[in-house]
């Protein structure tokens, strides 16, 4: 059986910065897999490529058996692919309800002209949302007021309300960049339990992630990247005892010098 998500050499570059450099990994319908490395491995970039944001030089994106390199954001998003991003991206002067409602517009079959004269069928199609949006707010465990302004929550529930958007959109995979950033404690305790339900639902989940507490706990598989490529890829414990992935976390250790000789900067001490 083949991968859901399959990247094949990936490359992409800035200036004559190769920001991915031969990037390649996979993940699977149902696993949870972390992509991870030090500041400027190219982590982001990568998510951009397959989302659609920037086009890759070269390399291929797979999902599901069809190509989508370098094709719209909007087009790849209706193959089935959602994301979250490293910084929120909600409608802040929206109410929670109305953001999590935006993730549906792909597939709610109304159109402008629905839109503009309140059809039947635009009726139905917001009374529609309005039911899923509980549920998916529901489903990431979200607690607080669901006709207010985004803007009014705290952190950690906004965080919720980008996670019930994204699984709004029903999708396949599901691309979470550090979604553990800014969280407490309990809010990522409560955010690694979300990650498999996700799961559950058949989906592929690809997170990066600072936090290799969350990452070791909750990932089947890692991938590492580093300068642009995939330094490692295996189960947790294969990857924290990977000598690549302690250099380039930790630096290597300096070789010993040769020692002094005769005249040397050690020759007229006492």
């Amino acid at each position: 059986m083949s991968p859901l998500l399959e990247v094949n050499e990936l490359q992409i570059a800035f200036g004559g910065v190769k920001a991915v450099n031969g990037l390649s990994f996979s993940a699977d319908a149902g696993e949870i897999v972390s992509v991870i490395g030090p500041n400027g491995a190219g982590k982001t970039s990568a998510f951009n490529c397959i989302t659609g944001f920037y086009k890759p030089v070269s390399g291929t994106v797979t999902l599901d058996g069809a190509d989508i390199t370098g094709k719209r954001p909007a087009v790849i998003a209706a193959t089935g692919v959602t994301r979250t991003f490293q910084n929120l991206r909600l409608f802040p002067d929206l109410t929670v309800l109305d953001n999590v409602r935006g993730g549906m517009h792909l597939y709610g079959g109304q159109n402008f002209v629905d839109a503009l004269f309140h059809t039947p069928r635009y009726r139905r199609s917001e009374r529609a949302y309005t039911v899923e949006a509980h549920r998916w707010l529901d489903f990431v465990g979200y607690k607080g007021g669901r006709g207010i302004p985004v803007r009014n929550l705290a952190y950690g529930q906004q965080r919720q309300v980008e996670m019930a958007r994204a699984m709004a959109r029903k999708a396949k995979l599901v691309l979470l960049d550090e979604p553990g950033a800014g969280l407490n404690h309990s809010e990522k305790r409560d955010l690694l339990e979300l990650c498999r339900k996700i799961r559950d639902l058949g989906a592929a989940v690809v997170l990066i992630e600072h936090d290799m507490g969350v990452v070791m706990e909750v990932s089947e598989r890692v991938v590492v990247m580093n300068f642009g490529k995939e330094i490692a890829d295996g189960t947790p414990d294969e990857v924290k005892k990977n000598p690549a992935v302690i250099e380039a976390y930790l630096g290597k250790e300096d070789e010993p010098g040769p020692a002094p000789g005769p005249g040397g900067p050690e020759a007229g001490e006492a």
